[in-house]
């Protein structure tokens, strides 16, 4: 994290208690619930295969990355929204497959193949790695990996498997860099409307916190599915950049 982020305590209490009291005068909650419907009927209708994630997508106005504070900070959401993927040796692999957690053994069968790299980045969004081959990942998997922003978490021996794997997958990053917009995966259109529209209240107002002047720093917010088109949840409804 860069030296200008801000501190924040217990994020995920604190992204509970301010989620309770969201702002109706500027996102409004039923808003919430049918564009989250629109993208759930929406995948329904096309029958994919392909188990689609639900992104939030932000556009911000008044804001200098140049000048102003870059933002970074994590929140742990209630619902689990990243599929995970373990990277270990053969004992720690079989406690992985007795729990039906994807993983992997011989790391080498990637050799640095951007394109097998690639094609596992796109298939998971968090990854974990076992401490003694943290070490070998840039020399096996070169940079492809970090460069998507998912370098795998560590997992120590005096971690619980199951309870780092949770954390890792219900986490994520909300970090201002060079561009206005910022994307977060909410979940996937198999979670209910419920779950999808309180990860919403999570994530937003967190983001909220974070920023300079609140609200009127928030120029645009969608949601999508990862084929689906995007659906104005609040603030300016011009198009967002992201898109």
């Amino acid at each position: 994290m860069e030296n200008t982020t801000r501190q924040k305590g217990d994020i995920e209490a604190y992204t509970i208690i301010v989620a309770k009291g969201i702002k109706s005068n500027k996102v409004f909650h039923d808003t919430w619930y049918r564009a989250v419907c629109e993208v759930l009927c929406g995948n329904q209708r096309k029958l994919q295969k392909l188990l689609e994630t639900v992104e939030l997508q932000i556009s911000l106005k008044n804001y200098d990355p140049q000048k102003d504070m870059r933002f970074s900070g994590t929140v742990r959401l209630k619902s689990m929204p990243h599929p995970k993927f373990f990277l270990g040796d053969q004992q720690h692999c079989d406690e992985a497959k007795a729990m039906d957690i994807p993983h992997m053994e011989a790391l080498r069968k990637l050799s640095k193949s951007k394109k097998l790299v690639k094609k596992l980045a796109k298939k998971y969004d968090a990854f974990l790695v076992w401490e003694s081959l943290i070490k070998q990942i840039p020399g096996i998997l070169g940079s492809g990996l970090n460069k998507v922003g998912r370098f795998p978490s560590l997992l120590t021996h005096n971690e619980n498997m199951v309870a780092k794997v949770d954390e890792v997958k219900s986490v994520i990053k909300l970090q201002m860099k060079k561009c206005l917009c910022l994307a977060v995966a909410l979940g996937y259109v198999k979670m209910t409307d419920d779950k999808l529209v309180y990860n919403i209240h999570l994530v937003v107002n967190f983001l909220v916190s974070l920023l300079k002047k609140n609200w009127q720093n928030i120029w645009a917010l969608y949601i999508k599915s990862t084929m689906g088109k995007p659906q104005h949840i609040g603030a300016h409804p011009n198009k967002c950049q992201c898109h």
